[in-house]
Order: C-alpha cells, then structure tokens, then sequence
C-alpha cells in the first residue's frame, strides 16, 4: 500500500537528515550517468545542502510515514547550483523582472524513485517563484535530472563543466522554462 507524501518547507533542523538523504540519492541514483569519483568529489561541493535555500525559505523536503524521502527547491538569488561549499557563490537578489529564478538541488532518496516526488517538488517550486513574481525559470540539472525536467517542459539551453578537486568535472545540462503569469493562459517553454 503507497504512503502518503507530505510536503513542507525545510528547517535548519533538517539539515543533519539533508546531507544523509542528499548521499544516498547521489551513490544510489547518479551512478548511470556519473563514475564513482565525479560523484565521491562533487558531493560536499557541487552536490549538497545550501543552507541559503532553507533560511530563505525556499528549500522543500518531502516525507512518508515520518521519513525524508526527497528534497529540492527554488532561488531568488544569483548562485544557480552547488552547497554551501562551491566556489564562486553569488548571494545577491535577482530580479524578477528580468532574471530566472533558480530551480536547485532536488534529490530523491533510491528506496522513493520514480513515485512522483521530484515532480511534487518541482511543482511547489514553480507555484512559489510564479507567487514571488518570477517567469522565468532556470536550473543545472545533473544527467539523471534530465528526463524529469524534460517532462515538466524544461529545455536544454547549455552545458557547463563544473571542475572537480581530483581533476576531473561534473557536467550538467542547463535547463530553463518561461511560465505564464497568473491568469495568462499562454504558458510557453523558452531558452
């Protein structure tokens, strides 16, 4: 019998349970897309938790039956991927107006794939950015994040190679989506 999933904002308290959850799906569900030691030295850096998504408000966990199953958010600000530790972060505010809000960090735990909860999340996400103003929507999406976001109308709009401390690099796809304003029944992909 399926559990039900609830989905709720994050808390500073969940971050201990983020970064084992975080783990589990990258050695779980990454391996056909990634070799073992892209993932061992992009985790920590280029995978993990950003504390900024959860004090903004922005980050989402889902549960069944009292156990985070998956996690993902959204951003109002510059930094387009990465944890607390990537290089480069960009924390100021983007504009609405005229910049994408960012679609970040979505993970699922190996025992809950493919039952929807990447979806729930990303629904959640692109009703809040839509609500703060946001049309325009854009992500790093890993390899295996490809096909969900595919689904959801997201379209390839570049590739970047993020370096790794052994040398080698993480590639990612990014990936956005316009979406229509409240009322505007137009919605549109773009890139």
């Amino acid at each position: 019998m399926p559990h039900p999933f609830h989905l709720r904002t994050a808390t500073r308290a969940d971050i201990p349970a983020l970064h084992a959850l975080i783990a589990s799906s990258v050695r779980g569900l990454m391996t056909w897309a990634y070799s073992s030691t892209q993932l061992e030295a992009a985790l920590g850096t280029w995978l993990g938790v950003d504390t900024q998504l959860v004090d903004d408000g922005t980050y989402f966990v889902v549960e069944s039956a009292g156990a985070m199953v998956g996690c993902g958010g959204w951003s109002k600000r510059k930094t387009p991927y990465g944890s607390d530790h990537r290089p480069g972060r960009e924390d100021a505010w983007l504009d609405p107006a005229t910049e994408a809000a960012k679609i970040r960090a979505f993970f699922v735990h190996p025992q809950w794939a493919r039952r929807g909860i990447g979806g729930m999340i990303l629904e959640e996400c692109e009703r809040a950015a839509l609500q703060a103003g946001f049309t325009q929507l854009e992500m790093g999406a890993t390899l295996s994040g490809v096909p969900l976001y595919e689904r959801y109308g997201y379209i390839e709009i570049g590739r970047v190679d993020l370096p790794l401390s052994n040398g080698e690099v993480l590639p990612i796809v990014r990936m956005a989506k316009k979406v229509a304003a409240a009322g505007d029944s137009s919605t549109s992909v773009s890139g």
